[in-house]
């Protein structure tokens, strides 16, 4: 199910990322603003339960995130959103998921895997700046699941349609959440209008 986190100051910033002018430094602010916004979206239904607490006035019955929560960026571009929903999630642990495009740019080649042990009741939340065929993200899908994951929410900056179709075809249980849908891909399966490669983009690496 897809879900599309509309808000004024999600809009502007994407404006800026978008921009090719853009130096890096601003577009990774400007990524990491846009995930807390798509985050507070995302999570916003996390069960609590209650915890009991003393004030410095007197003891009241307050709330805590039930479950565990289990941060899974996808390398490299997805370190560039993991701080931000860290500081949301401070008590989550994280996982890693290290893929990357073949030269064909359809074929997906796992290079890392580190999730930490599977809690039956965690809540897995996958992060990627760029949904664009979606490969990469039902590739990181599969590997969670294997790992015994079965509860799981996928966040992106910017999306195009075809990635998403593939994502609620071949995991429709999977909730994903996304600050724009663009156009489409073109013929490299780059996303238009787009933003460029996230990765490079964020890290200043081009």
């Amino acid at each position: 199910m897809l879900t599309v986190v509309e808000h004024p100051c999600i809009s502007a910033k994407l404006t800026i990322m978008r921009d090719k002018n853009t130096p890096h430094r601003e577009f990774r602010n400007c990524a990491e603003e846009i995930t807390k916004f798509i985050a507070y979206e995302a999570l916003k239904n996390i069960e609590l339960e209650n915890v009991e607490i003393e004030t410095p006035l007197e003891p009241m019955i307050g709330k805590k995130v039930k479950n565990e929560m289990i941060l899974i960026p996808i390398l490299r571009a997805g370190l560039g959103m993991t701080d931000t929903i860290l500081d949301l999630i401070p008590t989550a642990r994280t996982g890693f998921v290290g893929l990357y495009r073949a030269d064909d740019h359809e074929t997906i080649v796992e290079y890392f895997c580190k999730l930490p042990e599977c809690n039956k009741d965690a809540l897995a939340i996958i992060v990627d700046p760029m949904l664009a065929t979606g490969n990469s993200l039902v590739a990181a899908i599969d590997l969670v699941k294997k790992h015994g994951f079965s509860k799981i929410i996928a966040i992106t900056i910017l999306s195009a349609p075809e990635g998403v179709n593939e994502i609620t075809t071949k995991h429709p249980d999977v909730k994903l959440y996304t600050g724009a849908l663009d156009r489409g891909l073109n013929e490299n399966n780059y996303i238009l209008p787009g933003l460029g490669d996230a990765g490079d983009r964020i890290f200043g690496t081009k």
